[in-house]
């Protein structure tokens, strides 16, 4: 997640030629074949989401409680957890360094909501980030400050380009001793002092730091350094937790991906187990209207969907056994807010993401996380999956559930054809059923003539006039389903 708009427009992408022939044009009648018999991909992908730590998911937000509840009815797997430095009390757990006579560990502010994503994914595994490092052990200028109010949001915490301990052995006995306190009760500090938490979490997955290349400008080979010495400390302390490495921001450097993944460039003994990365769709320019933004939003996830297919070259090249994580994937459009956010938006911002998923399971990847659960003004309220003020889930949420529920690794993708541009349209094979995924990336309605099979199914859909409900359920009555705007829609076949 990034803290200024403007570096996430990244690129600007003119419509081509044929993307403006999809916009445009509407075939004279929808068709849909299916041919269920032919198996293209066999899909490994899980679909989840990622959670943020700020003041609205703390046990005094009124959103508390429906914001957990949430992320407990979804059951998902790879629940990405990221506690961040806009709120240093919240994120980092000693923020002095230590003294010849005292340390000054501290998680007053750290372990309510740990412990809220713990119990809410009881059952389902987790990926952990505790991705703030303690500022005093960066070289800067000065003496980073932070603000004693621990829900006020302080951007400058998170300086320094170079660590004081440059062996990184310092940075890493502190990720240790976190990964102590939360999986063997308690930890020994600096000075040999036991300090006991009564926490015996299994952490199946950790991942180490967030954005290096944006956060701290980290280069490939720094990077790498950090997380060898990282992960060969915890692994002292939970054997059994796997790693994620990398997790850049911007997915435009091939460099971090081959140096990284290159054994060659690792300690002996350091398991590649995970790589992570980010997107997020952006307008081509501030405050672009939703007219505009449903054909610049689609336009850029086929241009990052580009750049999946030549990492995965990259990584199964170099690392073959190592799964790839996209656990940031959602849109920003400079909302501020919340007031100028368009109607329609949402469902737009789960339709894009529906599309980026169905994609993903044909490109072999993992993990497929939305970002994020909460969001509200001042911290990205474009990305929210809960409504700020009431605590329900808006459709964001809704088109994730949507997919969870009925897709996930070892489905088979089918060969399914369209004869129009007016629809995102795929069949699958799961264990309990056949099924078909429907998104509509038009702010139009759309109406597609479906496969005879298919007479009598039931619908359940995410559209405008569900809002932040639960999935229609729609019985069809006939051979076509209409698709309002931006709805995604899954149908099983009896």
């Amino acid at each position: 997640m990034k803290r200024d708009f403007k570096i996430r427009y990244g690129y600007f992408l003119p419509l081509t030629f044929a993307a403006f022939l999809f916009t445009t044009v509407h075939a004279q009648e929808n068709k849909l074949t299916v041919d269920w018999g032919k198996v293209n991909y066999v899909s490994k992908t899980t679909a989840t989401l990622q959670v943020v730590e700020n003041p609205m998911v703390r046990p005094s937000s009124p959103i508390h409680k429906g914001t957990f509840d949430a992320l407990k009815n979804l059951g998902a797997d790879y629940v990405r957890y990221v506690p961040w430095f806009p709120y240093p009390k919240m994120a980092v757990a000693e923020l002095k360094p230590p003294t010849k006579t005292e340390t000054f560990w501290d998680f007053t502010y750290i372990d309510s909501t740990m412990e809220a994503i713990m119990n809410a994914t009881a059952g389902h595994s987790v990926v952990i980030n505790f991705s703030t490092t303690p500022a005093w052990m960066w070289k800067t200028d000065k003496p980073v400050t932070y603000p004693e109010d621990a829900y006020k949001v302080w951007w400058d915490y998170n300086q320094g380009e170079v660590l004081r301990d440059e062996t990184a052995k310092e940075v890493a006995g502190y990720y240790a001793r976190l990964l102590s306190w939360y999986t063997k009760g308690g930890f020994t500090d600096e000075l040999g002092v036991f300090h006991k938490s009564g926490y015996h979490y299994d952490i199946p997955y950790w991942e180490v730091l967030n954005e290096p290349d944006l956060e701290h400008n980290l280069s490939p080979q720094d990077y790498t350094k950090m997380y060898d010495a990282i992960v060969g400390e915890m692994k002292k302390v939970s054997p059994t937790t796997k790693f994620i490495g990398i997790s850049v921001a911007f997915e435009n450097n091939p460099e971090y991906f081959e140096y990284f993944l290159n054994p060659k460039n690792h300690k002996p003994g350091i398991a590649l187990d995970g790589i992570s990365y980010h997107f997020y769709g952006t307008p081509s320019f501030s405050k672009q209207k939703l007219e505009d933004l449903q054909y610049v939003l689609f336009e850029k996830a086929n241009y990052f969907l580009d750049r999946v297919r030549y990492i995965e070259n990259i990584r199964k090249r170099l690392s073959p056994k190592t799964i790839t994580t996209i656990n940031e994937i959602g849109t920003i459009i400079d909302a501020q807010t919340g007031s100028d956010i368009p109607e329609g938006y949402w469902n737009l911002s789960g339709a894009m993401f529906a599309y980026i998923f169905l994609e993903l399971t044909k490109r072999g990847i993992d993990v497929a996380g939305e970002s994020q659960l909460v969001g509200y003004p001042t911290q990205f309220p474009d990305v929210s999956m809960m409504d700020w003020e009431n605590g329900k889930p808006n459709a964001r949420y809704w088109i994730l559930k949507l997919l969870k529920d009925n897709f996930g690794p070892g489905d088979k993708l089918v060969t399914t054809s369209l004869n129009s541009g007016d629809a995102f349209c795929q069949a699958f094979i799961t264990a309990k059923a056949k099924k078909i995924l429907f998104i509509n990336p038009h702010n139009s309605e759309v109406k597609i003539n479906l496969p005879a099979d298919a007479k009598d199914a039931t619908a359940s859909i995410v559209d405008m006039s569900t809002g932040e409900n639960t999935a229609a359920q729609i019985p069809l009555n006939s051979n076509i389903i209409t698709l309002k705007p931006f709805a995604v829609a899954v149908i099983q076949l009896k």
